[in-house]
């Protein structure tokens, strides 16, 4: 009986874990769309542009060697995105805490991680 009990215990916290884990990329998800999509995204710029500005620029920066895609890059932890965010980068400006907060954007770095598993190559 305490073997069973243990074992549902065990996995109630997996469940639970495993269930803010999907939250929190969910949530991730989200905000990648609402703060990075509109320059990051897969979408079509304007005025004819291949691609969104910031996924247009990482395309120049990169020459093929990472993808242009966000979504698609296996590098970036949510340490890694916070730096780039908050510091910003080539052309990309820093952004303020009071734009967008350090757990946004370890949501953010969560979603990333995950959807880069999930898309095509």
């Amino acid at each position: 009986m305490k073997t069973l009990i243990t074992a549902l215990a065990t996995a109630l916290m997996f469940s639970a874990q495993s269930t803010a884990q999907d939250t929190g990329v969910t949530r991730g998800k989200a905000l990648f769309t609402r703060h990075c999509a509109t320059c990051h995204g897969a979408d079509k710029g304007d005025f004819g542009r291949a691609m969104l500005p910031g996924t247009d620029a990482l395309r120049i920066k990169y020459q093929g060697a990472l993808p242009a895609l966000l979504e698609q890059r296996t590098d970036l932890t949510p340490a890694l995105v916070r730096n780039f965010v908050r510091r910003g980068t080539w052309s990309m400006p820093p952004f303020r805490k009071t734009e967008i907060s350090d757990s946004e954007i370890d949501e953010i770095g969560a979603y990333l991680a995950v959807s880069a598993k999930s898309q095509p190559r």
